[in-house]
Parts: C-alpha cells; structure tokens; sequence
C-alpha cells in the first residue's frame, strides 16, 4: 500500500537508512539527556532512562530543553552512535539543525522527518522502518516524503548576496543553513536582528571545538553585538585549578575561537544580569535555553531558540528566519496552568513551578495562574524561567499579572491544567533522592546574579562552612565584578566559598567539580533536573535559605519542608 502524504510527511535532511524503532514517550533533550559517547539516555527523570539510541529510527513528538543538543547529535554521529534517523511530530528545530550542520560539514548525514500524527503513530508501532529515496517503509505501507523547498524565500539583496559567496565562504555557509531551516520552519522571509547570544561554546565534546574552528579558519565575523555563553573552564585562573592541560588547553581553544570571531568575552549563561539587556519587542537572536525563555517571557523581546551553530550563522549575517515567536500571533498561551499556592512557602516554589508548567505543557507556551497577588523578584523569574526549559521544548511561558504579555489571550482551543500541592510534594520527592549528608552545595545555575550572591553572603552571616564540604558559586564575570566592589566577594571567601567565573554546572569537570562528592545541594532546578545524569551524582534541592544551611551544617534534614506540609 503506497500513501500520499503530501507536504506534511516531510524529509528535512535525507540519509537512505533503516533501523529498529525506538518511540520515546516524552521529548529529549540530548545535552544533559543522552551520552555524547554512547547514545544512552542517561535523563533520569525522562521515562525512556537507559534506552540506546545508535542505530535506531528513533521517533519522539518534539525534543525538548538545551539548545546544545545540536552539538550532542554531531558528536555522535562523529562517533558512529547516531541514531539511524529521527522522527518528529510537531516542529522541531535543534536536532534538525545538529543533523544539517553534520551532513554539509562534516558528511555525516543523518535522516530526519517530520510526520503526520496519524503516520507518526503507525509508524510508532513498528518493529523496523526504512528509509529509501524519499519514501518511508514500514509494515507493509510506503509513505512518501516531501522535501522543503527554500526557493520561495524572499530574499534581500544582501542575503542574496551572502547565498551567492559575494561576502565570504563563512556567510554563505550561513546564509544557506538559514535558508534550509527557514523552509523548514515554514518561514516566508528572514528578518534583522539587533544582537546575538551563543551557547556552543562549552568543550562537552569535541564537536563544538572543530566546528568552531572550522568557521574560524572559514573567516566568520559577527556583524551585530554577540555575547557569549558559559565556558568549560575559569579563563584566566585554569592553570592553578588542577585542570588537565589537554583539557583546559581545548576548553580556551574554543573560548577563544569565537571571541576571535568577534563575541565578547562575557563568559555568561544568563546575558539577560549583562548591564546591557534587550527591550521589550526588540528581535534578538539567542541561544542558551535559559536565556531564550528569561528574554521572551520577562523582558518581552523576541528570539526564537536557536539551536547551538545556528547562533553563530545569526551573528555572522545579522539575519533569522520570520518564524515562530518572532510573529505576534505565536505568542500567544495555548494553555493555563493555574497554580494551587501554598499558604506559605520559600523561594524553592519558583523552579519547582517552573519545571511543573513544562511539564504539562512539553511542546506548547502557557500562562501560569494563581500567582497574581504574589511579589516575584527577577531571581524568581529567573529560577522558574530555566526549570521550565529542562521539561519544555516551548521558548516563553507567561506569568499572568508579572510578566509583559501575561495578560495576553488564550488561543480558542486553550486547554486549563492544574499545578496542586500533591504535584508539589511529588517534584520535591524526586528533587531529593540523595542522602542527608551533603559533600557540595552549588549555586548558580544559571549563573547567580548579584543579589543573589548578597543574600546568600546575608544567610551564612560571617560563619564558616562545614569541614570537608564544599561550597561553589559560579557568576559571570560582570556579576564578579560587581561582588568584587561591594565586598561580597571577601565575606564569601572568609566563609570559606568558592567563586567561579566563567565556568557554570552545566559545563564544571573534575577536578574543579571536587571528585569525592557523592552528594550535591542546589536551588536549582535546572541543575536538580540534569545533574544526576551529568555527573552521576545524587542531588538534594531546597532554597538559598536550605544550601546555605546545608553548607554550615553538612546536612540537609530529610522530608518534606514545613511549607509543604500543610493540610497533612
């Protein structure tokens, strides 16, 4: 049986394969989710724990988190432990990138395909599947895809000049691999962007390092002002942290790469605490999904999630496709997600809600309710803007009455979910799986801002940390600079704290990150999310409050917190 699936069974990058199918019950992040080594989830908050993707037709309705999942995906298909071809859904644009960037620099194709909901599911329960030409074979049925098509694309003189090599192979490179998603994404034209942020700078693997250097040696400049995201190592101080020289050596290669290409060295997961910050409706382009979801949700400008290289081709042309949020009409909730409030809580509630609204709404921008009548801080924002990245692929999430556009109306067909105090007392649970004893306590994922820093200086209040416990404080080096000027530096020092700049969680190795630490305490959601999988650790999660008590004491006490006891 042969069906036609028209435009919407599409092929967005061709690779003739097959495989056993692997249906993933919930979208994946591959930074954070999957071994760049191995292609074994190692999310172990994600259902599908322990699965091996190599080799496999691996089929998930969208991928979900990191914007550095591009580079997972390049590196092992470098490695040899791709999977054989991704399946999607509903729209997706990191993987997708990963794939294209491997096939046209590094001819490491691999396929993927975006399917109907109805092929989808078929093809979900299949042993194996095909890919021929443009056709997908499974049980018995042939499906033929559609390819996009970019020759439709309203082009300006200058793009067009970029596409033809006028300005350069690095542009052109660009130009082109825009062009291609912009089809993909459904895009009509590319729009101006007043400045960048780029993620793919932390040496997780080597991908990231060759693909930086090959568009240095290519003669990429960025065109518009670009920070730069988290770095693997503290730049200036590696040396005399014990960091192996092969290591650090790598990691500055790759700092340095980009800074050559003209980012500024500001060394930062979190540009939006930068003393420069996007306006509201200005369109930006922006990588680091922490980032992406902080600008669009509290700041109200306008950048899609770019995917990790993706970042650098906007940079280096000063161009984006028109898709996505960059459209008003994207904007808009497609769900409400009211909020049981308790009584009386701490400021654990913000990433908690966080990571609760993405999960009832993986794929698709909410608008939180029931927090009206609360006062929330930027560090509150913040904390819930970056847990809510690790368990949605979405790029923004309202907060009706605190943030610009949380008043904004439902779509028509907008669905109510809850978020209860059992949803609450559950999360905490599972945050907190590791033992009483505390061998580190982190802070600053993303990076800790300046009050931050402050209050946690206020908590331990002149008393010394715990013997044979550390405590880590990573900060960009504005936020540094600022700690610096008002003390807070030396009170935290005195208290026997380290801080870091530069480096973040997402990206600290051994022996920086201290190898006998068995236990890890964060306020963090993100890092509670991803930091088992990351470092093999077991993870502890509470409020400043909690890690500061924690560091003082070496323990966190078990169960859950007295807030969250009410009505038991």
């Amino acid at each position: 049986m042969t069906m036609k699936a028209g435009t919407e069974a599409t092929l967005l990058v061709h690779k003739d394969t097959r495989g056993g199918v692997l249906t993933c019950r919930e979208g994946l992040s591959f930074w954070g989710g999957v071994d760049p080594d191995t292609g074994v989830i190692i999310d172990t908050h994600h259902p599908d724990h322990g699965a091996s993707l190599a080799g496999r037709i691996v089929l998930m309705p969208t991928s979900r988190g990191s914007c550095s999942g591009s580079g997972v995906l390049l590196q092992l298909a470098r490695n040899g432990q791709a999977p054989a071809a991704l399946v999607f859904r509903e729209p997706e644009d990191i993987l997708t990138l990963g794939a294209i960037i491997s096939a046209r620099l590094f001819d490491r194709p691999i396929a993927v395909l975006r399917l109907p909901a109805e092929i989808y599911e078929a093809l979900s329960r299949a042993g194996e599947a095909e890919i021929k030409g443009d056709t997908l074979h499974f049980s018995g049925r042939q499906i033929e895809l559609s390819r996009p098509e970019s020759r439709g694309l309203a082009l300006s003189p200058r793009d067009r000049d970029m596409l033809e090599g006028k300005d350069g192979a690095a542009r052109q490179l660009a130009m082109e691999v825009l062009c291609l998603m912009a089809a993909a994404q459904g895009a009509k034209e590319l729009i101006d962007v007043s400045r960048a942020h780029i993620d793919g700078c932390i040496l997780a693997h080597d991908a990231n390092l060759d693909f930086a250097e090959k568009m240095d040696e290519l003669g990429a400049k960025t065109v518009i002002p670009t920070t730069i995201n988290a770095i693997s190592v503290d730049r200036e101080n590696w040396q005399g942290q014990g960091v192996p020289v092969e290591f650090g050596g790598k990691a500055s290669r790759l700092a340095d790469a980009y800074v050559n290409m003209g980012a500024r060295p500001t060394f930062t997961c979190a540009p939006y605490l930068l003393d420069d910050v996007p306006e509201e409706d200005e369109a930006i382009g922006w990588s680091e999904s922490n980032a992406v979801i902080y600008a669009n949700s509290v700041l109200g400008a306008r950048t899609e999630k770019h995917p990790d290289y993706l970042d650098l081709f906007v940079a280096i042309t000063g161009r984006a496709p028109n898709t996505g949020v960059y459209l008003a009409e994207n904007r808009k909730p497609v769900c409400e997600v009211r909020v049981a409030v308790p009584a009386a809580f701490d400021d654990a509630l913000w990433p908690m809600l966080g990571w609760l609204a993405g999960a009832r709404s993986p794929a698709g921008i909410p608008v939180l309710t029931g927090l009206e009548h609360l006062s929330l801080t930027p560090d509150d924002l913040k904390a819930l803007c970056a847990a809510f990245g690790t368990t949605s692929a979405a790029p923004m999430v309202h907060v009706r009455g605190h943030t610009p556009e949380g008043d904004l109306p439902l779509a028509a067909d907008a669905g109510l979910l809850e978020i209860t105090l059992d949803d609450l007392r559950q999360l905490w649970r599972e945050f907190n799986a590791g033992d009483d004893r505390i061998d580190l306590v982190a802070i600053g994922s993303p990076h800790a801002s300046l009050a931050e820093t402050r209050r946690f200086a206020e908590l331990l209040d002149g008393r010394h940390c715990h013997d044979g416990l550390r405590t880590i404080v990573t900060v960009g080096r504005n936020t540094l600079a600022g700690m610096q000027a008002g003390g807070i530096v030396d009170r935290l020092q005195a208290a026997g704290v380290q801080v870091l700049p530069d480096l973040c969680w997402c990206s600290i190795t051994e022996p920086v990150f201290p190898r006998d630490a068995a236990v890890i305490m964060t306020n963090s959601g993100k890092y509670a999310h991803y930091g088992k999988g990351l470092t093999g650790r077991n993870m502890r999660f509470g409020s400043l409050e909690d890690c500061a008590e924690a560091a003082l004491t070496g323990r966190l006490k078990p169960g859950l917190p007295s807030w969250l006891t009410e009505g038991r």
